[in-house]
Formats: C-alpha cells, structure tokens, sequence
C-alpha cells in the first residue's frame, strides 16, 4: 500500500516505547519546550483544563516506580505526571462569584481526561523530534490515592499518566497494530465478514513478532494479550473510582 510520506508521518509511523534510557537528564531548556508543546495541544473549549508535574525528587520517583511496577522510570531523563485538573478552574469561579458545580460533574471529568490524553501525547512526539523517547504509563492508577498524596494534589484533581522521556538507550522493534477494517468503519460500527480471518491472521503476525524481536521475545498473540488483561481479575484498581469521587469529581 503506498502512502504519503513526510518527516512527521515518518516519526508517527515509526513510533515505538522506549523503557531503557541513558543515564542522562533532560536540560531545563528541554523540559520548558516539551511543557510548551502541550500547551499548544487541543484543549477541550479552551479550558485547559489539564496540568503537569515534573517529579525530579529521586525518592518519589522511586516510589513511583513501586506503584507502577516499573522501576526502570527512575532512570529516565525526566518524568511527568499528567493531572486532570478542574481545581484552578474552581479558583476562577470562586473569585468570580459563579457556580462551581459543573466542575464537579461527569462532563467536566471527562473534559480533563481528553485534554491530558492529548497533551500527554503531544509531549511524546515533540520529545520524539527532538531525538527523545519514551512511555504514556497508565500504571500511576495502581494506588492513584498514594499518588495524590505524594504529589501533594487539592481537590478537583486527578493523576491520570505518568510518562517517562529520555535518550533512548536501544531501539525496540515496531510493534505491528490491526489491520484498519477491524477498527476503521465507514458510517457506523461494523465489524467485517471476515473479521475472525483477519483477527487469525493479525494474531499470527503478533506472535511473530514477539517470537523474533531481539529482546524481551516471547510467545503470545493479541488474543492472548486480550485474554491476560481481563484474567487481571476484578480488585484490580478497585478503590479507583471511590478515589475519583473523593477528589471532588462525577456528582452527577
């Protein structure tokens, strides 16, 4: 299949995770400009209803890393906890006499989320053009109260992502993604005739992968990825929409 080719389709195409860094810091300049480039994101009616927080203190990012699994995060260049935010918000409204109440709702959570995923994605392919790697980790929500508190978060906030940017210190294989008519439907949701073909087929082409990349290879296709996730069990993250509630958000 040919298609458009261009420096930036180049680096979207060619994305991959990046877990081992070198022992090296991203410079202030670096930090600020990535910052930058979230600003510039979409945000959900101009609201910005988002925020960023750079943890450089060792020791939490080392608890961090307990809370995710991952300790391979304290040796990134950097890292970032994005935070839905509707708490700056609430001082406007307050200082300006207006209700705060849809702050609080479902609506305005989810607005947060959108904004975070964009900027958090956002900061990843700028790093990425600027010779940087690195990984979205949704893993923070594993004890998203002790993040809280380690971060020191006010009410009408949330800690959605964590993500580690850095040099990278190898180059992972590309992952292969879904052929598009199993997730790119004309006019309304459908699965293709031949899905369970093309599932087969992808299926394959995952387990090849993994069989043959040079580290980390194993033997596992997307079904089975599929399967492991829902086999996490039910007291996965179970406190996490008690804590969501608790920060202030979903009233309505």
């Amino acid at each position: 299949m040919s298609r458009l080719n261009n420096v930036i389709l180049d680096q979207l195409f060619n994305h991959t995770s990046i877990r081992h860094f070198q022992n090296k810091a991203l410079t202030a300049d670096q930090v600020t400009t990535l910052v930058e480039a979230a600003q510039h994101a979409s945000t959900s009616t101009f609201s910005q209803q988002y925020s960023i927080v750079s943890v450089t203190d060792p020791a939490v990012k080392q608890q961090l890393a307990e809370i995710t699994g991952h300790h391979w995060l304290v040796n990134s260049g950097h890292y970032f906890v994005m935070v839905a935010d509707q708490y700056r918000n609430l001082q406007i409204a307050q200082a300006n006499n207006a209700d705060p109440y849809i702050l609080h709702t479902t609506d305005k959570f989810l607005a947060s989320v959108f904004d975070v995923a964009v900027a958090t994605q956002t900061i990843l392919i700028a790093a990425e053009s600027m010779g940087l790697g690195g990984t979205i980790m949704g893993s923070i929500l594993n004890d998203s109260k002790r993040v809280i508190e380690l971060l020191d978060l006010p009410e009408l906030t949330f800690p959605l992502l964590g993500l580690a940017i850095g040099y990278p210190a190898d180059k992972p294989e590309i992952k292969p993604r879904m052929p598009q008519p199993a997730m790119h439907f004309d006019g309304s949701y459908k699965l293709p005739a031949d899905f369970n073909a093309q599932l087969a087929d992808y299926n394959q082409t995952v387990s090849d992968y993994y069989g043959s990349r040079s580290s980390n290879g194993r033997d596992e296709s997307f079904s089975h990825h599929i399967v492991a996730e829902l086999g996490r069990g039910h007291d996965v993250r179970k406190e996490l929409l008690q804590t969501i509630r608790d920060q202030g958000f979903l009233v309505n």
